[in-house]
C-alpha cells in the first residue's frame, strides 16, 4: 500500500481528505484504485482514457513522466503526489 497526497484542487472529490492509502504495484494501478472509490476522481484526473496532459504525478519527489509513466512500480510505503497545473492569471 502507499499513500496518494490529494490537492486541495481535489479533495471534494474525496471527502476533504489530505492523503489516502490506494493499493497497486504501478502508479497506475493506484490511481486506478483511487477512481474505483472516488468515481469524481476520474473527470479530474483522465481525458480519453489517459492521464490528462495537465495533471502532473510526482513519485518520490520525481515527475513519473521522467521514470517509466503510469507503469512506474510503487513500493509499499511510498508517497505519490498528484498536482494537477494551475491556469490562471491575465
Amino acid at each position: 500500500m502507499a499513500a496518494v497526497r490529494i490537492p486541495p484542487t481535489l479533495r471534494a472529490e474525496v471527502g476533504g481528505l489530505r492523503e489516502l492509502d490506494a493499493r497497486g504495484e504501478t502508479v497506475g494501478a493506484l490511481i486506478d484504485d483511487l477512481v474505483e472509490r472516488y468515481p469524481p476522481l476520474a473527470g479530474q484526473l483522465y481525458a480519453d482514457g489517459e492521464l490528462a496532459s495537465f495533471v502532473n504525478v510526482y513519485l518520490g519527489g520525481e515527475d513519473i513522466r521522467t521514470l517509466d509513466g503510469l507503469d512506474t512500480p510503487v513500493d509499499h510505503g511510498e508517497t505519490v503526489i498528484l498536482l494537477p497545473a494551475m491556469a490562471g492569471g491575465a
